[in-house]
Protein backbone atom coordinates (compact mmCIF):
# COMPACT_ATOMS: atom_id res chain seq x y z
CA UNK A 1 0.00 0.00 0.00
CA UNK A 2 1.30 3.37 -1.06
CA UNK A 3 0.75 6.13 1.52
CA UNK A 4 -1.45 8.87 0.77
CA UNK A 5 0.15 11.95 -0.91
CA UNK A 6 -0.17 14.78 1.43
CA UNK A 7 2.55 17.54 0.16
CA UNK A 8 4.62 17.53 3.53
CA UNK A 9 7.64 15.49 1.90
CA UNK A 10 7.77 18.49 -0.96
CA UNK A 11 7.14 21.68 0.75
CA UNK A 12 9.97 20.60 3.25
CA UNK A 13 12.44 20.25 0.36
CA UNK A 14 11.00 23.28 -1.09
CA UNK A 15 11.75 25.00 2.11
CA UNK A 16 15.38 23.68 2.55
CA UNK A 17 16.19 24.18 -0.91
CA UNK A 18 14.79 27.95 -0.45
CA UNK A 19 16.72 28.38 2.75
CA UNK A 20 19.90 27.16 0.97
CA UNK A 21 19.73 29.31 -2.17
CA UNK A 22 19.34 32.44 0.17
CA UNK A 23 22.42 31.10 2.77
CA UNK A 24 25.20 32.24 0.54
CA UNK A 25 24.01 36.02 0.09
CA UNK A 26 21.58 37.03 3.08
CA UNK A 27 23.35 34.50 5.60
CA UNK A 28 26.53 36.57 5.58
CA UNK A 29 24.18 39.82 5.84
CA UNK A 30 22.07 38.21 8.93
CA UNK A 31 25.44 37.69 10.92
CA UNK A 32 26.76 40.49 10.55
CA UNK A 33 23.07 42.30 11.42
CA UNK A 34 22.82 40.08 14.79
CA UNK A 35 26.96 41.44 15.90
CA UNK A 36 28.78 38.30 14.05
CA UNK A 37 32.03 39.53 12.32
CA UNK A 38 35.11 38.22 11.26
CA UNK A 39 36.85 37.29 8.22
CA UNK A 40 35.19 33.59 8.42
CA UNK A 41 32.00 35.16 6.84
CA UNK A 42 33.26 35.92 3.61
CA UNK A 43 33.63 32.14 3.30
CA UNK A 44 29.89 31.48 3.20
CA UNK A 45 29.96 32.97 0.27
CA UNK A 46 30.93 29.76 -1.13
CA UNK A 47 27.82 28.33 -1.97
CA UNK A 48 26.92 30.97 -4.79
CA UNK A 49 27.56 28.50 -7.45
CA UNK A 50 25.12 26.09 -6.31
CA UNK A 51 22.65 28.76 -6.20
CA UNK A 52 20.36 28.17 -9.18
CA UNK A 53 20.78 24.42 -8.09
CA UNK A 54 19.08 25.39 -4.74
CA UNK A 55 15.98 27.67 -6.48
CA UNK A 56 15.98 24.85 -9.62
CA UNK A 57 15.30 22.43 -6.38
CA UNK A 58 13.20 24.82 -4.50
CA UNK A 59 11.05 25.38 -7.55
CA UNK A 60 10.51 22.41 -8.42
CA UNK A 61 9.98 21.07 -5.04
CA UNK A 62 7.24 23.94 -5.07
CA UNK A 63 5.42 22.23 -8.04
CA UNK A 64 4.91 18.80 -6.49
CA UNK A 65 4.07 20.20 -3.35
CA UNK A 66 1.42 22.58 -5.12
CA UNK A 67 0.05 20.13 -6.99
CA UNK A 68 -0.36 17.95 -3.83
CA UNK A 69 -1.97 20.32 -1.24
CA UNK A 70 -4.39 22.52 -3.96
CA UNK A 71 -6.09 19.51 -5.32
CA UNK A 72 -9.61 19.07 -5.02
CA UNK A 73 -10.59 18.16 -1.35
CA UNK A 74 -13.10 15.59 -3.08
CA UNK A 75 -10.05 13.97 -4.66
CA UNK A 76 -9.05 12.86 -0.99
CA UNK A 77 -10.82 9.62 0.33
CA UNK A 78 -12.18 9.84 3.61
CA UNK A 79 -10.20 9.76 6.61
CA UNK A 80 -6.98 10.71 4.76
CA UNK A 81 -4.62 13.33 5.76
CA UNK A 82 -5.56 15.41 2.71
CA UNK A 83 -9.32 15.61 3.69
CA UNK A 84 -9.07 17.42 7.11
CA UNK A 85 -10.07 20.68 6.63
CA UNK A 86 -7.27 22.01 9.08
CA UNK A 87 -4.12 20.07 7.99
CA UNK A 88 -5.32 21.28 4.50
CA UNK A 89 -5.26 24.62 6.00
CA UNK A 90 -2.02 24.57 7.27
CA UNK A 91 -0.05 23.27 4.54
CA UNK A 92 -1.88 25.77 2.32
CA UNK A 93 -0.31 28.76 4.91
CA UNK A 94 2.98 27.15 4.82
CA UNK A 95 3.10 26.60 1.35
CA UNK A 96 2.85 30.28 0.97
CA UNK A 97 5.28 30.88 3.68
CA UNK A 98 8.01 28.62 1.77
CA UNK A 99 7.10 30.43 -1.59
CA UNK A 100 7.63 33.61 -0.11
CA UNK A 101 10.97 32.05 1.34
CA UNK A 102 11.79 31.25 -2.55
CA UNK A 103 10.92 34.70 -4.28
CA UNK A 104 12.96 36.00 -1.48
CA UNK A 105 15.94 33.94 -2.62
CA UNK A 106 15.12 34.89 -6.14
CA UNK A 107 14.94 38.69 -5.21
CA UNK A 108 17.71 38.92 -2.61
CA UNK A 109 20.82 39.67 -4.97
CA UNK A 110 18.52 42.17 -7.42
CA UNK A 111 17.47 43.86 -4.63
CA UNK A 112 20.56 44.09 -2.36
CA UNK A 113 22.26 46.61 -4.47
CA UNK A 114 19.68 49.37 -3.64
CA UNK A 115 20.78 49.44 -0.01
CA UNK A 116 24.54 50.15 -0.54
Amino acid sequence: MSEPQSGRGALAAGGLAAVLASTCCLGPLVLVALGFSGAWIGNLTALEPYRPIFIGAALVALFFAWRAIFRPAHACKPGEVCAIPQVRTTYKLIFWIVAALVVVALAFPYVLPLFY
